[in-house]
């Protein structure tokens, strides 16, 4: 089958190539020039997983190709995919349907085949989805406050509510809030159409009020967990980009974590295995070190954002050793609760049973005071921005 994918980002590209594994003759189109002559070079405007090597090995074969040629490309296509951008307009919260309006006008005269259904119910189905999915993960997050006051462990009450095929077991992680592009910008956009016909969607409202607040609260987290006060400590951020696998760094909760625990006088270095060049265009005075460990030299907490496989897999009694104080806010539970304690971590998680921390809070404070001693005179604890192989970076401009 001869397939025209119209749109080379996250949805587009990824597309694309999935059809040519799956055996399709796929052109992709943009009118971005040099995205297209670096796609050509094998060079990828995005990451995701394993899609360079999938990219080169058909675009070799002769099975995906990319043009600026939208008349050329359609011509003998017997599927037309639209996959451009449809930001959320400033403003107004509704999606910007302008870039799609435009690729179905320069379509329309090539007599492609297509797929009709009401122009409003192919958007209201997009919108609907996304919005679900995005109530499923808030609702999530809200029992696990519960279950961390009530004793209870949302993994288990997870397992024992998505055994239930009505629920099913998808996007019952509880973690800092969902972000991304889909979901945030959906959300808005089904609100805005409910808006214009005067229909309230109470529960999408809250879902997107509790999801922003919840970004922020999780920075009250790291509060407790260093005893109240971040002024003037030096805190760790592993991982940047809204989920694992990307580098989409769009409405992910690492900013408004990260800016929050600035606001309350943290010094603040991160760590991404592929998000950091997009992070560093979001955040400001934000040291991006290049490697977990040293990330973590010196700081008197780590907080995991993402659950990247590099990050589950750290030698924990290792990152315990170059702290100057055990402390670990795991936002994703990504890590064994035992292992973590085990190596001598106080751990903070989503959704556990809280538990009393005086005696490890004092412990804590006690050894930092020990080492301050040992180390004073030793300079700026808290503003190394270098990496094991030295490099260094520090982030740009705030989006805010």
């Amino acid at each position: 089958m001869k397939i025209t994918m119209i749109g080379t980002g996250y949805v587009g590209l990824v597309s694309g190539t999935c059809f040519a594994h799956w055996g399709n003759d796929v052109i992709c189109v943009d009118k971005n020039a040099a995205k297209i002559a670096g796609l050509n070079q094998g060079i990828l405007p995005i990451y995701e997983p394993e899609l360079d090597g999938l990219v080169s090995k058909y675009h070799q074969a002769g099975r995906l190709s990319f043009t600026c040629d939208l008349a050329a490309a359609v011509k003998d296509a017997d599927i037309v995919f639209i996959a451009v951008g449809t930001p959320a307009r400033a403003g107004h919260g509704d999606a910007d349907l302008s870039f799609v309006y435009m690729a179905a006008k320069e379509i329309a005269p090539h007599d492609v085949p297509v797929v009709v259904t009401r122009r409003r119910t192919s958007e209201l189905i997009k919108y609907a989805a996304n919005a679900f999915l995005a109530t499923k993960i808030t609702f999530m997050n809200e029992l696990a406050d519960l279950c961390e006051l009530a004793g209870s462990d949302i993994s288990d009450l997870a397992l024992g509510i998505g055994l239930d095929r009505r629920i099913g077991s998808s996007f019952l992680n509880a973690g800092p809030g969902y972000g991304g592009s889909c979901f945030p910008k959906d959300t808005l956009a089904l609100l805005r159409t409910a808006q214009d016909y005067g229909v309230a969607l109470r529960v999408v409202e809250e879902t997107v009020t509790a999801n922003e607040a919840r970004k922020r609260k999780m920075a009250l987290k790291v509060l407790d967990a260093v005893g109240g006060d971040v002024d003037g400590l030096t805190i760790a951020v592993l991982g940047l980009t809204f989920k694992p696998d990307t580098d989409d760094m769009r409405e992910a909760p690492s900013v408004p974590l990260i800016e929050t625990l600035q606001r309350f006088g943290a010094t603040i270095r991160a760590f991404d295995p592929v998000g950091m060049p997009n992070a560093a265009q979001m955040l400001d005075d934000v040291a991006l070190i290049d490697d977990p460990y040293e990330c973590a030299r010196n700081a008197d907490a780590v907080v995991i954002v993402t659950e990247w496989d590099c990050i589950r897999r750290l030698d924990l009694t290792r990152l315990r050793k170059l702290m100057n104080a055990p402390v670990l806010v795991d936002l994703r539970n990504a890590v064994s609760q035992e292992s973590a304690e085990a190596a001598g971590f106080r751990i903070t998680m989503i959704g556990k049973p809280v538990r009393n921390n005086k005696e490890t809070h004092s412990a804590a404070l006690a050894e930092k005071e020990a080492k301050s001693a040992v180390t004073a005179g030793g300079g700026v604890r808290g503003r190394l921005h270098t990496g094991n192989d030295g490099k260094a970076g520090t982030a740009g401009r705030s989006r805010l």
